[in-house]
């Protein structure tokens, strides 16, 4: 029996090869979390400086496979054998081997939380062309949030590539049908876009970010216009008890900004694998 064999006919296996996987691939999207803001502030600045007509300045061009990780206190390379999804950073007591500066508790969070999402889908959707696609969805919702949470950025290079994907998956169908997929990244777009505008109106601020709208529009594309409302309703919720709970608990200012975008991940990561028993649970609530 071949390796695909036991996978397609054990769906304990692939629950654990995925989620090996997933944690080996966690690995590469700290990288993403951590460069893509900071390749993305090198190119504004590049800009700016062509637009200002200003002298250029030398600096090492940063990308995701170049210059090679290294600590970020004492700059020593990070070895193979300290590069181990989430075991490094236990051996290591979460610190760096060269310096003993700590190292941020991030790396395995987000391994961890990648093996999960992916034993998951592996469970939910078995042995399919859907488990690849929607492996594909949780890695990047997962990166984006993280993202999110750390510079109140949602990146045009992941929330674009991601809605178009989605467009070229209806196709298939894989989640939704095309005339589906296109409704929902209109509607998508439209719905917070129209929210954002409304907010400026009345209180003359900015609620949220043009990168929530892609969001939601990538979203719209890859799970249909009928998942919209199951995703806005979970993440406005969600997000407006966590809002509440950090004002009351944690003091965080009313007037300091709480990124939108983790919600809406979250809210569409749980609709794709949950959303027909999310949906039944508040027609028998309701009921």
């Amino acid at each position: 029996m071949t390796l695909l064999e036991g996978l397609r006919t054990s769906p304990t296996s692939l629950v654990a090869v995925v989620a090996i996987l997933g944690l080996l691939v966690g690995s590469f999207l700290n990288v993403v979390i951590l460069r893509l803001p900071r390749m993305m502030e090198q190119n504004w600045k590049r800009d700016a400086r062509d637009a200002l007509d200003l002298p250029a300045v030398e600096e090492e061009r940063l990308s995701l496979s170049h210059p090679p990780s290294c600590c970020p206190s004492c700059r020593a390379p990070i070895r193979p054998w300290q590069n181990v999804p989430v075991i490094s950073w236990l051996v290591l007591r979460g610190r760096c081997a060269n310096c003993h500066a700590p190292i941020s508790a991030q790396y395995p969070l987000v391994e961890i939380a990648s093996a999960l999402l992916s034993a998951i889908c592996a469970w939910h959707f078995g042995y399919s062309p859907a488990l690849v696609a929607a492996l594909i969805l949780s890695w990047v919702l997962l990166v984006l949030a993280v993202i999110d949470l750390r510079t109140q950025l949602l990146p045009d290079d992941l929330t674009l590539p991601l809605l178009w994907l989605g467009l070229l998956l209806a196709l298939v169908p894989l989640f939704a049908d095309l005339r589906s997929a296109v409704i929902g990244a209109i509607a998508g777009y439209l719905v917070l876009w129209s929210v954002f505008w409304l907010f400026k109106l009345v209180t003359g601020k900015e609620g949220m970010g043009y990168g929530d709208f892609k969001l939601l529009a990538a979203l719209g594309a890859w799970l249909g216009w009928q998942s919209l409302p199951t995703i806005v309703l979970l993440s406005s919720v969600v997000g407006a008890l966590v809002g509440i709970g950090l004002i009351v608990f944690r003091r965080h200012g009313r007037e300091v900004p709480i990124p939108f975008g983790p919600y809406l991940a979250a809210a569409g990561w749980l609709t794709l694998v949950f959303g027909t028993q999310i949906q039944n649970a508040y027609l028998h609530a309701v009921g």
